[in-house]
């Protein structure tokens, strides 16, 4: 099966949604500047396949970016709590986390960790985040209230989201302005983003109609192999210049960063491995900068 009827193009990284500009005009001006206020960009990292280097790649891209001296805060909206582990936390132990701003209405600073990066943790008790939100009246933008009481404080937000296309990645779509779809570079992993697609669609149809997919991002590349190469072709065949330049090479470092509770960056400042999300990085914020002058 080919990829040339998967999905139609989302917006390219250099479009913006039509209603934009109006967006930024019905912002209230601070009475200090008498400018609007800079609200952070929201970015959800998402895709129902497991193992394609979201939770990686959200700690990393965050790392890379407060290199840059913006400020970021992750949310870890996945049960398993990996980008909690990776900050050397211990989802088990944590008392308050993302349940309890998601079912019981907790401010979200109340959960935030400073650490390498600001993170909003998670724990298991997550896991039943779902089920209590079923029940409830705008249950689809429960995280989206929750973020709006920080929104000034960052200049990004970056979400980790779960392997599913549940209640809570839905949340975290329909918070969030963009949306990078990491992609393991194999054919099983490609045929992840019809499923995607569709519930982006859906979002944009009820909920959100501004989210678009910021950028795919090929992880776990390995250009020794011909079936990683033929899969980022097939990616460039059909999505072009949404299809990031960077492509996160298969390494060790990934795996061994997260048991010193740091990012790559931190872990080993001067290897490829944390230069590959340094320019990463640098394609966030000159999509960023097109998106402003357009």
């Amino acid at each position: 099966m080919g990829l040339t009827r998967l999905l139609s193009r989302p917006l390219t990284r250099e479009q913006e949604p039509e209603d934009a500009t109006q967006e930024s005009e019905d912002q209230t001006p601070t009475p200090e500047t008498g400018e609007p206020p800079r609200l952070a960009t929201v970015i959800a990292f998402a895709n129902q396949k497991g193992g394609v280097a979201k939770t990686t790649s959200t700690l990393n891209l965050a790392a890379a970016l407060s290199e840059e001296d913006y400020r970021v805060l992750c949310v870890d909206m996945d049960p398993q709590g990996n980008l909690t582990m990776s900050q050397g936390l211990n989802p088990d132990s944590i008392d308050r986390s993302m349940f309890d701003v998601l079912v019981h209405r907790l401010p979200i600073d109340s959960v935030i960790e400073h650490k390498e990066v600001d993170l909003a943790v998670s724990s298991i008790d997550l896991a039943g985040a779902e089920l209590a939100l079923s029940s409830m009246i705008g249950r689809e933008r429960a995280l989206e209230k929750a973020l709006a009481a920080v929104k000034e404080n960052y200049d990004y937000i970056l979400i980790d989201t779960p392997p599913s296309l549940g209640l809570l990645t839905i949340n975290a779509l329909v918070a969030s302005d963009h949306v990078i779809v990491p992609v393991q570079c194999e054919y099983l992993s490609l045929r992840g983003l019809v499923q995607l697609e569709n519930t982006l669609s859906m979002i944009r149809e009820n909920l959100n109609p501004d989210v678009a997919i910021m950028g795919i991002l090929p992880t776990m590349f390995d250009r020794r192999t011909l079936h990683a190469r033929e899969a980022v072709e097939i990616l460039e065949e059909n999505f072009g210049d949404l299809v990031f330049k960077t492509r996160i090479k298969k390494t060790i470092r990934y795996a061994e960063a997260p048991v010193k509770g740091t990012s790559v960056l931190k872990y080993d400042p001067t290897g490829k491995a944390a230069d590959a999300y340094r320019d990463l990085a640098k394609e966030v914020l000159n999509g960023a900068k097109a998106r402003q002058h357009a």
